[in-house]
C-alpha cells in the first residue's frame, strides 16, 4: 500500500454537503427536515398510504381492545363489573394509544422501506441502490422491536399510571432506546449488513438514543402519532447519513 493510499484510508472522507451533521441543534434541523418532507410531491403518495394504514391499525386495535374488555369479567361482584364497564371506554382509548406505536411499526415495517427510498431519492439522489435485505432479516427486526416494546412497556405500566412526572421521563427514556434502535436498523440495514449495523449502533449509541427520544415524543402526541412512523423513518435516515465513517456507504 502506498503512502497516499494509507493517508486516504486513515482520513475519513468529507461528508456530502447535503448531509446533516448531528449536533444538538442540527438534530432538531434533521427532525424539521423530516417533517417538511411530508409536503413534497414525491412523498405525498407514501404519506397518504402510511396514514391510511395507521388509521386502519388504530381502528382494529381499538376494536380488539374493546372486545377483550367487554368479554372479560374482572370481578365476581356485579357492581364492580358495572363500574369497570363504565370506565371501559376510557380504558379502551388509553390501551389503544399505549399499544399503537409497537403494533403500527410492525404492520408498516415492510412499507417503511418505501418511505426510506422516497426520502433518499429526494435528499440523497446520488446514492446507489440499497442492498437486498433477506425477508427473515426484515421480519426479525420488526418482531424484535414489537415484542420488546410491548413487554417492557407493560412492565412499566404501573409507573406510568401511578408516578406522575417520573412516568413521562421513563416513557421517553425506555421508548427512546427501543425506537432509536428499531428505526436505526430499518434504515441502516438498507446499506449495511447486520454485523456492520450493530457496530454502528453501538458506536453512535448516544446519537441514536436522542433520535429515539424524539421519535417516542412523536408517538405520544395525538394525531401526530398517525404519521409518526413516516417522520421517524425519514428523521433516522438523516441521522444515519450524517454519521462519520471511514468509507462512504454504497
Amino acid at each position: 500500500m502506498s503512502l497516499g493510499q494509507k493517508a486516504a484510508f486513515a482520513t475519513p472522507p468529507r461528508l456530502a454537503p447535503t448531509r446533516v451533521c448531528i449536533t444538538s441543534s442540527s438534530m432538531v434541523t434533521a427532525l424539521l427536515r423530516a417533517i417538511s418532507a411530508l409536503a413534497e410531491p414525491a412523498m405525498r403518495r407514501v404519506v397518504a398510504l402510511s396514514l391510511g394504514l395507521a388509521i386502519l391499525t388504530f381502528a382494529a386495535l381499538w376494536l380488539a381492545t374493546a372486545a377483550f374488555l367487554y368479554h372479560t369479567t374482572f370481578f365476581d361482584w356485579r357492581p364492580l363489573n358495572w363500574l369497570a364497564d363504565l370506565l371501559g371506554g376510557l380504558a379502551v382509548l388509553v390501551l389503544s394509544w399505549f399499544f399503537f406505536p409497537a403494533v403500527v411499526t410492525l404492520i408498516m415495517g415492510f412499507y417503511l422501506e418505501r418511505v426510506a427510498a422516497a426520502a433518499e431519492a429526494l435528499d440523497y439522489p446520488g446514492r446507489g441502490p440499497p442492498r437486498r435485505q433477506p425477508l427473515g432479516e426484515m421480519l426479525a427486526v420488526m418482531l424484535r422491536l414489537t415484542v420488546l416494546t410491548l413487554v417492557l412497556n407493560l412492565l412499566a405500566l404501573p409507573v406510568y399510571l401511578l408516578v406522575p412526572g417520573i412516568n413521562l421521563v421513563l416513557f421517553l427514556a425506555l421508548n427512546g432506546y427501543l425506537f432509536g434502535r428499531g428505526y436505526f436498523e430499518v434504515v441502516a440495514l438498507r446499506r449495511l449488513d447486520a454485523g456492520e449495523a450493530r457496530a454502528a449502533r453501538s458506536r453512535f449509541a448516544g446519537r441514536i438514543f436522542l433520535g429515539g427520544v424524539a421519535i417516542a415524543g412523536l408517538f405520544a402526541l395525538p394525531f401526530v402519532n398517525l404519521i409518526a412512523p413516516v417522520i421517524a423513518t425519514v428523521f433516522m435516515l438523516h441521522i444515519f447519513e450524517a454519521l462519520p465513517r471511514r468509507e462512504p456507504h454504497p
